[in-house]
């Protein structure tokens, strides 16, 4: 299928090629053809967004003046646009990063209710009095910060930008997104929205572009006011670090490696489910995955038999054009990434459970079996570093102590799961671990309205819910002397 989408640089208002003309390729990873040819953005297309978003965040323009209310409306027709061109970005997000349309298609849902969600916020953002001494009024004010920086990642390309955006959108700023340069076609769709809707000129602005050049200057930019980022923690700190030159705010989601934390009581048909989608979903590439199985010894044998039954004859392929359950990983590189890790996994002594390579069924696609690892200490590299690949760590405890001493050793604190029936132990475990999400009994879960975000290397701030709203915008204190 040939791809027939926007192609160019969404920029004030228009679709333009890049400053300098060049482009860049997009590659099917489920058939290694090429896909589509992008525009891609340099320092000088950067500036030229940045300036468009300024200009569309003063304090006389029309997106700032314009009412909460309106502006609640501007962002349901937003969500509207996406839902009327929903299966287009489902089968484009498919082509362009391998996913499987089922699995897209959750991702523009998503991105639908999260735009919704925030434009009932619009007119819920508040400040409050405070009392002080004398005959005095004080109050505090939260306005928008003005430009914000989008740079999303290419493991949920659609998904993950609009995380952003709506909240930033919401409380009235205005917003450069640069999409992964890997994947950078659904992206573009949101500038379609914003014409859909009526979006003032610059308010909204899409420049798909490499990290390197594009990403870095946007970062460092003296005009942005708050850069949001999701991707590896070796380039969230050095986005931290562009940013800090110009003393502007960060949200950073970064990388994961969550465990999941098996008691004997758990309902193990249940957990397998959970453990299986929480790895295997979006061949593994996601930073909240729980690539940690840390199990009880009693029931460790009954679960891994269970697991393995699950995904040794799980379908792999596009979802396209077969009945493939699991997509490709995104590129070639990054195919070789994760077999190198496995390689490195059966060198360190751990035993390979099921899968552990490359399909034999597949002539073509950048695809990579589903791997189970039994025998792994939480000192192997497997169970140490972020995979971002179908790869399963199991790790096997002797009591609760224990699980969460390896839990919690990690320099991650993403996202943790829990399963038993023993809601004491739960919330006390719940308790005791170092992470940002604790889900009990299902994996993975988020909603719009819930927070995301980590401790430790995983990021810094919170995207979604309310905590969102507080990212982008600032605080303002007025005191009036009422002598």
């Amino acid at each position: 299928m040939s791809y027939e989408g926007p192609t160019q640089l969404y920029v004030d208002g228009e679709w333009t090629d890049a400053a300098s003309g060049e482009t860049s390729e997009t590659v099917d990873p489920a058939t290694e053809e090429v896909y589509a040819t992008v525009a891609s953005a340099g320092p000088e297309d950067v500036d030229a967004a940045v300036a468009a978003a300024d200009a569309a965040a003063a304090r006389d323009s029309e997106w700032r003046r314009m009412g909460p209310s309106e502006r609640g409306e501007k962002l349901r027709a937003f969500a509207d646009a996406l839902e009327e061109m929903k299966d287009e970005i489902t089968l484009v997000e498919s082509h362009d990063n391998g996913k499987t349309p089922f699995e897209a298609g959750i991702d523009v849902g998503m991105v639908i209710d999260t735009f919704r969600y925030y434009a009932g916020w619009t007119d819920k953002i508040t400040g409050s009095t405070i009392p002080v001494d004398g005959p005095r009024l004080n109050y505090t004010r939260r306005e928008p910060l003005g430009v914000t920086a989008h740079i999303s990642p290419w493991n949920y390309p659609f998904q993950l930008a609009g995380r952003s955006l709506a909240p930033a959108l919401a409380a009235g700023n205005t917003v450069v997104l640069k999409p992964s340069s890997v994947t950078p076609l659904s992206a573009l769709y949101y500038g379609k929205a914003a014409e859909e809707a009526g979006f003032p000129d610059g308010v909204l602005n899409v420049i798909p572009g490499p990290g390197s050049s594009a990403g870095g200057h946007l970062a460092s930019h003296g005009d942005v006011e708050h850069v949001a980022f999701t991707g590896s923690t070796e380039i969230g700190k050095k986005v931290m670090e562009e940013a800090s030159d110009t003393v502007t705010g960060v949200t950073l989601e970064l990388g994961g490696k969550g465990p999941h934390l098996v008691f004997p009581d758990a309902d193990l048909e249940a957990t397998a489910k959970g453990v299986r989608n929480g790895i295997f979903m979006n061949c593994g590439q996601m930073c909240w995955a729980g690539s940690r199985l840390v199990v009880h010894e009693d029931v460790h044998d009954e679960l891994v038999d269970a697991l393995v039954s699950m995904v040794e004859d799980y379908p792999l392929g596009s979802g396209i054009d077969d009945d493939g359950r699991m997509g490709p990983a995104v590129s070639a590189s990054h195919q070789q990434d994760v077999l190198d890790y496995i390689e490195q996994g059966k060198q360190e002594g751990a035993t390979v459970a099921v899968g552990g390579g490359e399909p034999d069924d597949k002539d073509v696609g950048y695809f990579i079996e589903p791997t189970i690892f039994t025998g792994v200490t939480n000192d192997m590299t497997i169970a140490r570093e972020e995979i971002f690949g179908p790869v399963l760590s199991v790790i096997e405890v002797e009591d609760e102590q224990e699980a969460l001493e390896v839990a919690n050793d990690s320099p991650y604190g993403l996202m943790s799961g829990i399963w038993t029936n023993d809601i004491k132990r739960g919330h006390r475990v719940a308790e005791n671990l170092e992470y940002g999400m604790v889900s009990i009994n299902e994996y993975p879960v988020t909603f719009p309205q819930t927070p995301f975000g980590g401790y430790k290397e995983s990021g810094y701030g919170r995207e979604q819910g309310e905590q969102a709203i507080e990212e982008y915008t600032q605080v303002k204190n007025v005191n009036v002397n009422l002598y």
